[in-house]
């Protein structure tokens, strides 16, 4: 693996990093969104990580590491959180309103290990970049 084979593979964590980061501030956004336009409160999203597939055969025989991408953003199908609001327009005839099902301390949670991840791609890059550099110099 060469240097710009390192960095390929830790700007591709970078990528799909954002990639989580931005999933992550939508349903922090929307934890409070009640009716979107399908009519149902806001469903979690949550991105799903997969290795790249190597572009060549050579690749492939080589095992080379190819770096991560975002497979699919899903939504979180767990069941929406349910609150006595009888004033509310959303409620139903029993005056409970369905709010979206984003806990906001796991999201933050996620989002303190999406920057983490994101921190240590960085580091990588800087370090790549400093190799390459101290090559030149020889």
């Amino acid at each position: 693996m060469n240097f710009f084979d390192m960095m390929g593979v830790s700007a591709s964590g970078l990528t799909a990093q954002r990639t989580r980061m931005e999933t992550i501030a939508t349903n922090l956004a929307n934890a409070q969104t009640t009716r979107t336009a399908s009519g149902e409160p806001y469903r979690r999203k949550d991105v799903v990580f997969r290795t790249k597939e190597p572009p060549t055969f050579q690749q492939e025989l080589d095992s080379a590491l190819q770096g991560v991408e975002v497979a699919e953003v899903v939504q979180d199908k767990s069941d929406f959180q349910v609150r006595y609001e009888p004033g509310n327009p959303d409620a139903d005839e029993n005056g409970n309103v369905k709010y979206p099902n984003v806990d906001s301390m796991v999201e933050m949670a996620n989002l303190v290990s999406a920057t983490r991840s994101y921190e240590a791609n960085l580091t990588v890059i800087e370090a790549t970049k400093q190799l390459m550099l101290g090559t030149l110099e020889i």
